[in-house]
């Protein structure tokens, strides 16, 4: 069953491709999508669709920030309910707490994650996907619209420390520096942004606490409903723990609320194991960081979770059929094409 997104994604999609001489209609049509989710902005569309959509569009145009043009104009209310309470909670930090706790009614297919320490706030997403294609063009879209939903918060004088991605730099990054400012950072073992933390104890003037209340009712009602799977929690959560060389079943669980036994068990019941939805999330991973020439073997290892490039080698070997470095070369065994 395919991850799913809110096609409000899309908002700005015509307009880009129109500026680039595209038809947007021919490019949704290659990819199945109907047309009648530009004027529905709670219909649901296949995340994978979503990112071969974009990176097709960027090629046909030939632009390498078709993305982030689809995001320069993006607004809190482009996220529905999601971007309503955001405005209501008191703080910063508590509209981000909540668009994390909610996330997976908008894009079931992204995790967002705030990590802190020693005054310092990383703002950490990661995208969950089956597909092999590359994810510049929706790294981009989700970092620009973080970005956006924070200075719409904050105040637009608000600069981050960093901006952070994990692709290699563009051949030109005028829009990078137009949208997110001169601190951006290419080659990064993340997509986040990096600020203080005392930034997310800023005050938002248009709290509400009772509108919150309302549309958080609104929202465990939707949320209890969406019957989110055990496998797609598990896999969320083995996606976010990876980089940090920490995720074992035992860590996963207890960011869950459960023991090790429980996810085993809930996991069987639906016909997967943990360690195959590691196996999968690393495969995914490995091909996304092989394409970038210039990321060393050993930080991909680790970015893998491996704690020594030994044990990632035979990983590689017996999971591709060749060694990481042939496969860069493009020596790959006839089971995984160009």
């Amino acid at each position: 069953m395919p991850l799913l997104v809110r096609s409000s994604c899309l908002t700005n999609y015509v307009e880009v491709c129109n500026s680039l001489g595209l038809d947007p209609y021919a490019q949704l049509s290659k990819f199945r999508i109907s047309a009648t989710c530009l004027t529905n902005p709670d219909t649901k569309i296949p995340v994978d669709a979503i990112g071969r959509l974009l990176e097709s569009s960027a090629r046909a145009a030939g632009v390498e920030d078709f993305g982030l043009r689809m995001a320069e104009t993006r607004r809190l209310s482009n996220l529905g309910p999601l971007g309503l309470l955001a405005r209501e909670e008191p703080t910063v930090r508590k509209a981000l707490e909540s668009m994390q706790h909610y996330l997976y009614l908008q894009n079931e297919g992204l995790v967002f994650l705030i990590e802190e320490d020693n005054g310092i706030a990383v703002l950490r997403e990661e995208l969950i996907s089956d597909s092999k294609l590359p994810v510049v063009q929706v790294v981009g879209l989700c970092q620009a619209v973080l970005f956006r939903i924070l200075r719409g918060l904050l105040g637009a004088s608000w600069t981050p420390r960093r901006v952070c991605f994990r692709h290699r730099k563009p051949t030109d990054i005028a829009s990078y520096v137009r949208i997110f400012g001169h601190a951006i950072e290419f080659n990064c073992d993340i997509d986040g942004i990096v600020c203080r933390s005392s930034d997310l104890d800023a005050p938002i003037e248009s709290a509400d606490p009772v509108t919150a209340r309302f549309i958080h009712q609104s929202l465990d009602g939707l949320a209890a409903q969406a019957h989110a799977r055990i496998e797609d929690k598990v896999r969320q959560m083995v996606w976010t723990l990876l980089p940090s060389g920490l995720c074992s079943v035992e860590r996963v669980a207890e960011h869950m609320g459960l023991n090790r036994r429980t996810v085993h068990r809930q996991l069987e019941r639906h016909g997967y194991t943990f360690s195959g939805i590691l196996d999968n999330v690393r495969t995914e991973l490995v091909v996304r960081h092989l394409e970038d020439q210039d990321r060393p073997l050993g930080e991909i290892s680790s970015l893998l979770g491996f704690s020594a490039q030994s044990a990632f080698s035979r990983w590689f070997a017996h999971r591709f059929g060749c060694s990481a470095t042939a496969w860069r070369h493009g020596e790959r065994p006839p089971a995984y094409p160009e």
